[in-house]
């Protein structure tokens, strides 16, 4: 038996179900329409956004932004997911999000914080996020980072150091709760200078 159909009048083979298959066998929800090309193995532009388009209207797929799509619809994926993997690029969640779900920052902040190789703002399904550019020689330094949900994320004591980096004099309602020793050690391992 094949795994595809042809089609009785055309003879051309539907490759939809195969293409679907390898994005299931990668446990991925989000995908940018160059991951789509390469997976898929089409090369011409034209061929690969008419075949994102016409996904798209048969609900297969769910157009995000311009090259950005998905398998759910937007507002049933994580946020912060969903606004990290739009990024295209390594980035991961710290500064006032980390520190508000951790109550060194009593007020919830009003956009997800991310830091990622370049600065930016953004809306994204409902919610709006600031990602903070951060060099590289820091950006990929793992001190204090860990994966969960799918996304990177800095632990409360990396979260502070992020945020000492950008803002020295920003002030942290539960500073009672943060490990000060573990955060100048992560300041250190990550090369953040140190000013006391």
């Amino acid at each position: 038996m094949f795994l595809y159909n042809v089609h009785m009048s055309t003879g051309k083979r539907d490759n939809t179900s195969d293409r679907f298959k390898k994005l299931a066998e990668m446990g991925e929800v989000l995908f940018h329409a160059g991951d789509l090309a390469n997976l898929w193995q089409i090369k011409d532009k034209n061929t690969l956004y008419t075949t994102l388009k016409r996904y798209t209207q048969k609900g297969l797929l769910h157009r995000i932004h311009k090259g950005f799509y998905s398998l759910k619809k937007p507002e049933d994926i994580d946020p912060v997911l969903l606004g990290i993997r739009s990024l295209n690029g390594f980035a991961y969640l710290s500064t006032e999000t980390v520190l508000a779900r951790h109550g060194v920052i009593f007020q919830s902040p009003s956009a997800i914080t991310l830091i990622g190789s370049k600065s930016e703002k953004f809306s994204l399904g409902g919610n709006f996020y600031i990602v903070r550019q951060l060099s590289d020689k820091y950006l990929f330094n793992s001190s204090g980072i860990s994966l969960g949900g799918g996304y990177y994320q800095a632990e409360p004591e990396r979260a502070v150091a992020d945020l000492l980096y950008f803002n020295p004099e920003h002030y942290l309602d539960g500073e009672d709760l943060v490990d000060w020793e573990k955060v100048d050690e992560i300041r250190r391992e990550v090369g953040y200078k140190i000013s006391k």
